[in-house]
């Protein structure tokens, strides 16, 4: 018998710095993998992001961990994106998809990250992508995965080969709660996420990201983690 230890897989993590990336992250990291961590500074007017992913990347141990600067913002299209737009603070419509939607967004990154995962021979990329709790994005529903995962078995040396990395969405289906459940039990640094849209120092409560992850916070009995709107909100009910 062989006493060679097995190299442990890897596995590339775009980490935004928000709640549900920093869940993913973990999750990758329980599953066995080596992870590399990839953020984009993509012109978002919530920069804050960055510096959450560095410090949830240090937290969880992860050394290996890129920042691409890739300007989205030279187009606009988006609230997350133009000054020329405001981010909404009135509640999601289910019947639109609302204005913090970024063009492209999900489908040039994923596009990076299989480029990073293919060159460092990475078996998996973790997404943090969600179908449930979300704000109505086309670009974060499992159809909309699959079709990715096909485009990587035809788009690469290492898909045609038979080895295309698998694209990993393990809270796609998962309700916010469930998210924070999971990342409570994973031991994500909770406190160190940014999920707030507006490109303050302290997050706003009212945006779509901001009313979603309170809301999901306090119905866990955890409303120390909402935003001070969102323990003010727990306190009076």
């Amino acid at each position: 018998m062989s006493n060679q230890k097995k190299e442990q897989p890897k596995a590339v993590v775009l980490l935004s710095g928000g709640l549900d990336s920093a869940t993913c992250c973990a999750q990758a990291l329980v599953d066995g993998f080596s992870v590399t961590a990839i953020s984009f500074d993509y012109g978002q007017r919530h920069q804050r992001e960055l510096t959450a992913a560095e410090d949830i990347a240090q937290t969880l141990g992860i050394t290996d961990h890129h920042v691409v600067e890739i300007n989205l913002a030279q187009w606009g299209g988006s609230s997350l994106t133009s000054e020329a737009m405001s981010v909404p603070t009135d509640g999601l419509k289910s019947d639109e998809i609302p204005s913090t939607y970024v063009p492209g967004r999900n489908t040039v990154f994923i596009a990076i990250a299989l480029s990073l995962a293919e060159a460092q021979g990475a078996t998996a990329i973790y997404l943090g992508i969600n179908a449930i709790d979300y704000s109505g994005y086309p670009d974060c529903r499992p159809e909309y995965l699959s079709a990715f995962q096909h485009l990587a078995k035809l788009s690469s040396k290492a898909g045609l080969e038979g080895h295309a990395p698998d694209l990993v969405a393990p809270l796609v289906m998962d309700s916010k709660a469930d998210i924070v459940r999971r990342a409570l039990k994973l031991g994500v640094p909770i406190e160190k996420t940014w999920s707030c849209y507006q490109g303050e120092s302290l997050p706003c409560g009212v945006c779509d990201a901001c009313r979603i992850r309170d809301q999901a916070l306090i119905s866990v009995g955890r409303p120390d983690l909402a935003t001070a709107i969102g323990q003010q909100k727990s306190q009076s009910a």
